[in-house]
């Protein structure tokens, strides 16, 4: 992948309408394949829906996905590291900036960025292990719940994106597709940081490790509609549920 290894170049000697690297290639693909199945995992939710045999699934997927970002978060890109991004100590001048009109220009994720990225990695967690655990109607409550909880969170995330790019004129969504920001929006910064050498290996040592997991605990993880054809319904297995 050639933006793994491109040594950092100095964005102070480039015009004005050249880029720095920020986001690594494996990550932006996390990204965008999360809010997939994540998608999908909504839409199939109900019995009726034409897609309902993906549910269970997309919750396997998202779950392998879940433990490649975990995994990534400490051999990734500079700026993919749960290290970069998870700052409580900056929240409150983080705020304070908000506030006074002068938002702060992050190359990566900033403070309440970091600590959103968690929120939604923790809630998707959650909605994976009850689905996967859920043999009633405490559980199936739970799992409702936190599905509406993620709803409420991407919201919000999607919100602070849009209100953070107006404010910086930073295009975030566009950084997450390219994987670069204008170097004039952050003078002196280098292009980050690539990956560790072993970094590829251990994730797929680890997507692998995940994958071989949920094919243990439920053998038709990924066959979509085992579980409805097996008479368990369309939303759920006693053995393996859903995103």
């Amino acid at each position: 992948m050639p933006d793994l290894s491109t040594p950092p170049l100095s964005s102070a000697a480039l015009p004005s309408a050249a880029r720095i690297r920020v986001w690594d290639l494996p990550v932006r693909l996390f990204h965008w394949l999360l809010v997939a199945t994540v998608l999908i995992a909504f839409l199939s939710s109900e019995e009726e829906s034409a897609l309902a045999p993906w549910h269970v699934p997309a919750g396997w997927i998202a779950a392998i996905l879940l433990a490649f970002r975990v995994v990534w978060g400490f051999v990734g890109g500079e700026h993919a590291r749960f290290a970069d991004f998870l700052k409580p100590a900056q929240i409150a001048h983080h705020i304070t900036g908000l506030f006074s009109g002068k938002p702060e220009h992050s190359i990566g994720h900033n403070a309440l960025g970091g600590i959103a990225i968690l929120a939604l990695l923790g809630t998707v967690a959650g909605i994976i292990y009850t689905g996967a655990t859920m043999q009633g109607d405490a559980e199936g409550g739970l799992h409702e719940a936190l599905a509406n909880l993620l709803l409420g969170l991407i919201a919000l995330h999607v919100i602070a994106v849009v209100a953070m790019s107006l404010l910086t004129k930073d295009d975030l969504i566009r950084a997450f597709i390219t994987g670069t920001k204008r170097a004039d929006r952050h003078p002196g910064v280098e292009d980050a940081r690539p990956p560790a050498p072993l970094a590829l290996p251990v994730a797929a040592i680890a997507i692998a490790g995940a994958a071989y997991g949920a094919t243990t605990i439920d053998p038709v993880a990924f066959t979509p509609g085992a579980h409805a054809d097996a008479g368990e319904g369309g939303g759920g297995s006693e053995h393996g549920e859903d995103d």
